[in-house]
């Protein structure tokens, strides 16, 4: 199999951003992009697997893994950055995995060269507002009213606890015992870098302002009617279980797969997950 290659590209803005990459790059390129609080490595159990058919890339988001942070942090900018590393390795059609807080940032990016978008991968995405659970109420409440005690207890999460969490939330014990090691403490050491908790307050107003444009991103969704995966752990505590019969409702076509797993459900289900990735990318690749 395939290993990544670690490499790095300084943007325009000055920012160094690390990403990976591995397969063939005559191959369908996928683009998976990870969330909070993560890296590439989110993906490490399956990037092998993937680039046996596709040119796989996975960025660190800027202000994440070894991906210093932007200026002015917000999902516009992110996707931006995103665009600027395709330009750079020149990569025209492309599948995105969507997650957490990758699905902003990969929206951005479809919605902007919906022409080159061959297919999306959703695991526990956010694009809708039935998304939201209880555990977003601080945040509503932020968003509505910038007071600096609001944007306290909408950054509260901001903990080494919370990190773990995000692995371990929700989770039944024995599905939990299959996570490898401790990915959280990697996580933890990262946000304390200088300037990681600056962006993380920062995506966490500026989320906001995405959840404002859930109209155009169904728009988008409905009128091009991108081909479809659905990966979801439906033991997830942030984002409701009603959010995939959303994203049915606007991809009616959409293959959907829901597993009894949780928010970062490659790390307890990357062997199903992938089988099923290869065989919507090999079903994609033959219907062009």
């Amino acid at each position: 199999m395939t290993s990544p290659k670690q490499q790095r590209l300084q943007l325009s803005g000055g920012t160094d951003l690390s990403f990976v990459t591995a397969g063939d790059a005559s191959n369908p390129a996928l683009l998976l992009l990870h969330g909070f609080p993560s890296s590439w490595r989110t993906f490490g159990s399956v990037i092998p697997g993937l680039a046996r058919i596709a040119y796989v890339i996975a960025p660190d988001l800027p202000g994440y893994g070894q991906s210093t942070p932007l200026a002015a942090p917000s999902f516009e900018a992110l996707g931006g950055a995103i665009e600027e590393l395709l330009d750079h390795l020149k990569v025209g059609p492309r599948f995105i995995y969507l997650h957490d807080w990758g699905a902003p940032v990969g929206v951005h990016v479809a919605m902007r060269a919906p022409e080159h978008v061959a297919g999306l991968i959703i695991q526990n995405a956010n694009e809708h507002r039935t998304g939201f659970g209880p555990l977003w109420q601080d945040t509503f409440e932020f968003w509505e009213n910038p007071t600096e005690e609001n944007e306290k207890k909408a950054t509260s999460h901001l903990t080494f606890e919370f990190t773990r969490e995000q692995y371990t939330g929700g989770l039944p014990q024995e599905i939990a015992a299959r996570i490898k090691g401790e990915p959280w403490v990697e996580d933890w050491r990262v946000m304390n870098l200088p300037g990681r908790m600056k962006t993380q307050h920062a995506l966490i107003a500026d989320y906001g302002n995405h959840v404002a444009n859930f109209d155009a991103v169904a728009d988008y969704l409905k009128q091009r009617q991108p081909p479809a995966l659905m990966l979801w752990g439906r033991h997830d505590p942030y984002f409701d279980i009603a959010e995939t019969l959303s994203w049915m409702q606007d991809l009616p076509r959409m293959e959907a797969h829901i597993f009894d797993g949780s928010h970062f459900l490659l790390e307890t289900h990357a062997e199903p997950a992938l089988r099923l990735m290869l065989d919507f990318i090999e079903k994609q690749q033959t219907q062009q």
